[in-house]
């Protein structure tokens, strides 16, 4: 609790990429030192010009949370247990999670999500949280050797 009585709030995006694993793992981390909940935040689109029935947008979602869930459970294994959420929104990620972070701590994204070109250094979903999200951002790069413990210290 912060000196206003209320639970810290961290906000981390989850998409299943390398880097959001490493994002998930570092916001448990530090939700655990300073007390706070994390908020586990996932965004899904429906392809542009879609027009399928709405069970096809059902499964999508389905399938979404399906993988967020293992992403987190695998997450929450290696690390430990804090007070989490899960989010599934449907639309933008960047949109997602700078609505999320208005009230936040902190906002917590990977350097480079699944989609993109590799080169990047950058997301233009980290770079876009980095900019307009109401709280400060981390953003965590997965470790390029592959090697969890470098990152065991948050």
């Amino acid at each position: 609790m912060d000196a206003s009585g209320r639970i810290p709030r961290v906000v981390v995006g989850v998409d299943g990429s390398p880097a959001s694993y490493e994002a998930l793992r570092w916001a448990v981390r530090y939700g655990r030192l300073v007390a706070a909940t994390v908020d586990a935040v996932a965004a899904y689109e429906l392809p542009f010009g879609w027009s399928a029935p709405a069970l096809d947008a059902e499964i999508a979602e389905a399938q979404t949370r399906r993988a967020m869930t293992d992403e987190i459970r695998k997450v929450l294994l290696q690390v430990g247990e804090v007070p989490m959420e899960e989010h599934l929104v449907r639309g933008g990620a960047a949109q997602a999670l700078i609505a999320a972070s208005v009230g936040a701590e902190l906002l917590v994204v990977g350097s480079r999500g699944r989609g993109g070109s590799a080169s990047l250094l950058l997301g233009s979903v980290s770079q876009q949280c980095a900019v307009h999200a109401s709280c400060p951002v981390v953003i965590v790069r997965p470790d390029a050797t592959g090697d969890d413990e470098a990152t065991d210290g948050v």
